[in-house]
């Protein structure tokens, strides 16, 4: 009888551990974490909670002696027992911050969210700032290590996913950790083998009608004759947004007009909001500032990491100069991310190395991991997307008809819609 109640006593006690233990709040579990802390609640309106944390990670995971850096994550809680997005953000992750904002996959799983900023980006950036430790390989080890830490908090089917250098990051992840998630979607991920790859400007030749294309080109024709007219009205835009150059007004103009037909396909412009080519000169420069603004030639940019990595080995594309020599102050586009987009520290320093595009090639050309690609038709990243190899059962690339970057599994076609979502869902019922 004494042993009976001895052993009723220890069932008790047990159980009112595992449920002390259970209503231990995220909050708290979040605290318990090794290397985790600053922990801020957020507000949102699809999470049952959202916490904004940080973790400390190695500068150089293979020389602990370099040091640490503080890491933003974005945690997104739905269940303990829901499946886990990992999004590997390759930019900054303020706009995640929002009580509005949830990822796509998070929204048609019903899935937890845990959203990494990209070292050297915003809160993310080491102090001091030494760019030898931006790397591929580097930030590998940041989601490796996320994926550890927040294992202990979720244990089920793990997705990583993320947009554009995002997606980059998701395929280079795979690479290096490749049975760190059950599945990765990469949306509208390029893969470039070269600082300028050489295969956006013959895409941008054939993309969407010759009409189309005509019309474009026609545009900015206009605009380099009307060179004179248009540089004094972008020396007062620049000066009003506090943009900074190394380089002459003119030659702004002229990458700017270089730029436009790139950003034009990338985000789905319609032909139809090209102005007539008689448009009083402030109609064209305006159009031209709506679709490929300076900004993006400006010196301390927030995206200056983007275009160290680009240099280094993430790649990135050249410009088709051809048609307009008559009219350019340029002599030559070639180098151009070397010689205006990079801290003038880096200026000629960094030699592209091949190693990460092998790497991820070879990758996917060897194995058969699980992974669906987003791509869109008239994309100009998706010139360099990823090899589709024949025989592979698992790895699968779709492109949106007509589709731009902003490409999704919600916006794409209803039948290959219901194509990925039933693969996505028969590889979580594994």
């Amino acid at each position: 009888m004494k042993r009976a109640l001895n052993l009723l006593f220890l069932s008790v006690l047990l159980i009112f551990a595992a449920n002390t233990a259970n209503a231990q709040s995220l909050e708290e579990k979040l605290a318990a974490l090794e290397g985790v802390s600053g922990i801020e609640k957020l507000e949102s309106d699809h999470y049952a909670e959202k916490y904004l944390v940080r973790i400390t990670q190695q500068l150089d995971p293979k020389n602990p002696a370099a040091g640490t850096f503080s890491q933003r994550v974005i945690v997104g809680h739905v269940g303990y027992d829901r499946p886990t997005i990992l999004v590997t953000e390759g930019y900054g992750a303020a706009y995640a911050l929002s009580s509005r904002y949830r990822e796509e996959l998070s929204s048609l799983l019903d899935a937890n969210l845990i959203f990494v900023e990209y070292r050297y980006f915003l809160e993310s950036t080491p102090e001091p700032c030494n760019w030898d430790y931006l790397t591929a390989e580097n930030s590998a080890y940041d989601l490796h290590r996320v994926n550890q830490t927040f294992r202990q908090l979720y244990s089920g089917k793990w997705i990583s996913t993320g947009i554009s250098k995002g997606g980059q990051t998701t395929c280079l992840y795979r690479a290096y950790f490749p049975d760190d998630v059950d599945f990765s979607v990469p949306y509208v991920a390029p893969l470039n083998r070269s600082v300028e790859d050489g295969r956006h400007e013959p895409f941008l030749r054939k993309v969407g009608t010759k009409a189309e294309r005509k019309k474009i080109e026609a545009f900015q024709l206009e605009v380099l004759r009307r060179k004179e007219e248009i540089v004094p009205s972008l020396e007062r835009f620049c000066k009003d947004k506090g943009l900074s150059f190394r380089i002459s007004m003119p030659e702004v103009l002229d990458y700017c007009v270089l730029e436009y037909p790139f950003a034009f396909w990338q985000w789905g412009t319609s032909v139809r909001r090209i102005p007539s080519l008689s448009s009083d000169t402030e109609t064209l420069f305006s159009h031209l500032m709506d679709i490929s603004s300076p900004d993006y030639f400006a010196e301390n940019q927030p995206n200056v990491s983007f275009f160290v990595q680009a240099t280094r080995e993430l790649g990135y594309y050249g410009y088709d100069t051809k048609p307009f020599k008559e009219y350019l102050t340029i002599d030559s586009s070639e180098g151009y991310l070397n010689r205006i987009m990079l801290p003038r520290e880096l200026v000629d320093k960094i030699e592209f190395r091949p190693e990460l595009y092998n790497k991820v090639y070879n990758f996917l050309k060897e194995n058969d991991p699980k992974m669906i690609f987003i791509y869109g038709e008239i994309d100009p990243w998706s010139a360099t997307h990823v090899p589709v190899f024949r025989r592979k059962v698992n790895e699968q690339v779709y492109f949106q008809p007509g589709g731009s970057h902003l490409s999704r599994i919600g916006n794409m076609p209803e039948d290959l819609k219901e194509k990925i979502l039933t693969q996505i869902n028969k590889w979580l019922a594994e």
